[in-house]
């Protein structure tokens, strides 16, 4: 249900249920956690690319799983499934990327949404899909979609459910950047690949500022930077950084 894949420093998440346009249930969240694991301990991933097989990126729980006999209830799905995903996704010291390949809806846009940077295709579209069953937005939605597009337009898309395409996502800030359907898989593999030779641990320093940004204030933040910019200035990659300037070439980065 779950492909992982290490390439060019790049660990690459797919889902593989597309016959349920990707549809959660219990062993693909499992085996999705599994993979982020591998992501935070390999030493050789220093990006990640989570993406789809065929037209649909996610389509959140699957509905059938949820309501069968047997069951979770929902607050072990929520326990269990979709807030230890969003963890590790935030948690993980290395830039995350989600390249959505077609329509991502409930807890499948969140887990897009949470990612460090999405691109997707032009045909492809986002929907809070929650409210159409009488559910909130869950998986980290409510937090982070008003700081991507401001409350606003946040309220009302969770609201109504509209559909959201890709050109509108971006327009709004929701995404980083659409690519054409041809060039998609092309173009997000070296997004994937530019990140992942780039300096990993100021990058990772990076991430936890735009973390702690949430919740802190200016003077708090401020001392923040200096802490970590001193980090960051003790890094190989940095010393690196610095001669390949002065040498007036390309730098050679091992994240380091």
């Amino acid at each position: 249900m779950i492909l992982f894949d290490i390439k060019d420093g790049v660990g690459k998440i797919t889902l593989n249920r597309p016959e349920k346009f990707h549809s959660i249930i219990r062993e693909l969240a499992l085996e999705f956690q599994n993979s982020l694991d591998k992501c935070i301990n390999e030493g050789n991933v220093r990006a990640v690319l989570i993406t789809a097989k065929g037209k649909a990126f996610c389509a959140g729980q699957d509905l059938e799983e949820a309501t069968s006999p047997n069951a979770p209830n929902i607050t072990k799905i929520i326990q269990e499934h979709y807030n230890p995903i969003i963890r590790k996704i935030r948690c993980l010291e290395k830039p995350v990327i989600a390249a959505v390949n077609g329509v991502a809806a409930g807890a499948g846009a969140s887990i897009a949404l949470c990612c460090d940077i999405i691109v997707a295709k032009e045909s492809a579209s986002f929907v809070q899909a929650f409210s159409k069953i009488g559910l909130i937005p869950d998986s980290g939605a409510t937090f982070f979609l008003p700081r991507l597009i401001g409350s606003q337009k946040a309220t009302a898309i969770m609201m109504t459910a509209d559909k959201i395409n890709s050109k509108e996502a971006e327009k709004m800030g929701m995404i980083y950047k659409t690519f054409p359907d041809k060039s998609f898989e092309s173009e997000s593999w070296s997004l994937a690949k530019k990140l992942a030779k780039m300096p990993t641990k100021g990058l990772a320093l990076t991430k936890k500022l735009l973390n702690s940004s949430y919740s802190n204030n200016l003077e708090e933040q401020l001392k923040i930077e200096e802490n970590y910019q001193k980090q960051a200035a003790d890094t190989a990659d940095f010393k690196e950084g610095v001669s390949a300037f002065l040498e007036k070439r390309k730098p050679n980065f091992k994240g380091k």
